[in-house]
């Protein structure tokens, strides 16, 4: 740790939350760079209590705190866009932790103008993808701030430390018990890193779940829920119009309930290492698969395909922290253009972690009944198929003619018995 900061800071903004960790950072900022704090806790959906922050904040050394609701904000122009893309991260990873972190980024940029801050202040570890995630996004919308992150600098290396820090510091520490895992909260998710997963081969304790209940423990009877969706974007649950932090809400609640939206995954960090973590994510695991559905019977075959190229890019870009990059914008303007015709109802039978959709229906689905059956129709003759076949297998056709291998299998091996042995 040096022993003198290299950046000169007058005021700063931290990410807050009140637990230990940022409640320490407030008087290390003050006591290393002699500048001025300004706390920002952005309410994403994380279920704290926020009650009484304002006042731990202050008698931590903070001049003030500033606390915003995002939660609709969060879902509309964050977790929607994310939905309509398709995007998953190495093939489970709802991306739930990644794509809060722009929007609490880009308010703290925000609270930084408000109140003349020249840097912002995280507590993100220096192992971590958070790090990356507020810091580039910092970059994308105001460079001239200054970012300091605490874990990349200070001494303490363990809860004791910043116990003995709090106490030498007069700083109140939360009068919470210490979870083994790493949590991370909010609308979307909830992840469980560290404690027993650090170990790959142990399954985790039931009691580690938050969200959701075992599929063992689920009801015996199957709920069905019908998801109303116009140009892509989830507008209500049952017939009931809803707000998009409600619509959210309340599907975490009969998703979880059904043991739906669990994901074990060992996956791959930004910074290079891998990490094994547990995440739930009830309703909007029901919400990908609902799109899902309407999109098979609303899209072209060549644009889901396409579709599903881009979503693997687009959660490459929402995990690295790309959140605010001219790629990400330009994929949502190709995602925007293949919505429109993304209308409709999808029916769901949800049944002890499964997710089986028993009806979809849309004012501009493909499928028609009387093209797709067998017998003879004015808009598909069942004789034109055989040009179409003749046409389609000429490649394979001309291969044969000329004596060629259909694949490798049949290509000769080189004789290696002729290769000089030593």
């Amino acid at each position: 740790m040096p022993s003198h900061p290299t950046k000169s800071v007058n005021k700063v903004v931290l990410a807050y939350s009140g637990g230990l960790d940022t409640s320490v950072i407030v008087p290390w900022l003050k006591e290393n760079y002699g500048c001025e704090v300004v706390c920002f806790t952005a309410d994403v959906g994380q279920a704290e209590e926020l009650d009484g922050l304002e006042e731990k904040a202050i008698a931590s050394g903070a001049s003030q705190l500033v606390i915003r609701d995002l939660k609709d904000e969060f879902a509309e122009e964050y977790l929607f866009p994310m939905l309509r893309s398709g995007a998953v991260y190495e093939r489970k990873y709802l991306l739930g932790t990644s794509v809060a972190r722009p929007i609490i980024a880009k308010h703290m940029v925000d609270v930084a103008h408000e109140v003349g801050a020249d840097a912002i202040a995280h507590g993100a570890t220096g192992k971590g993808n958070d790090q990356v995630r507020f810091e580039l996004t910092v970059m994308a919308l105001d460079p001239r701030l200054q970012v300091i992150a605490p874990w990349r600098e200070w001494d303490i290396r363990s809860r004791e430390d910043a116990l003995d820090y709090a106490e030498a510091h007069g700083v109140p520490v939360p009068n919470t018990r210490q979870s083994i895992y790493s949590r991370d909260r909010n609308l979307w998710h909830i992840s469980h890193e560290g404690g027993p997963l650090e170990e790959t081969w142990v399954e985790p304790s039931e009691d580690m779940f938050l969200l959701s209940a075992s599929p063992e423990n689920a009801p015996n009877t199957p709920e069905y829920v019908e998801l109303e969706f116009e140009s892509g974007t989830p507008v209500s649950v049952n017939g009931e119009e809803l707000t998009p932090a409600q619509l959210i809400t309340k599907l975490n609640a009969i998703g979880g309930a059904h043991g739906i939206g669990r994901a074990d995954l060992v996956e791959s960090r930004l910074v290079g290492m891998k990490s094994h973590g547990v995440y739930e994510t009830p309703g909007g695991t029901i919400l990908l698969a609902a799109h899902r559905e309407l999109e098979s019977l609303v899209l072209d075959k060549d644009t889901i395909n396409y579709k599903d190229v881009i979503a693997l890019r687009y959660a490459e870009l929402t995990y690295n922290g790309q959140w605010f990059s001219p790629l990400r914008e330009a994929l949502d303007a190709f995602v925007s253009a293949t919505q429109g015709p993304v209308s409709g109802t999808v029916r769901l039978k949800l049944y002890k972690g499964n997710i089986i959709t028993v009806g979809r229906k849309s004012p501009f689905t493909l499928y028609r009944e009387d093209f797709a059956t067998f017998g003879q129709e004015d808009v598909y003759d069942q004789s034109d198929a055989e040009g179409f076949i003749h046409l389609y297998g000429l490649p394979l056709k001309v291969r044969a003619l000329n004596e060629l291998p259909v694949s490798g299998l049949n290509l000769p091996k080189p004789d290696y018995s002729r290769f000089k042995r030593d």
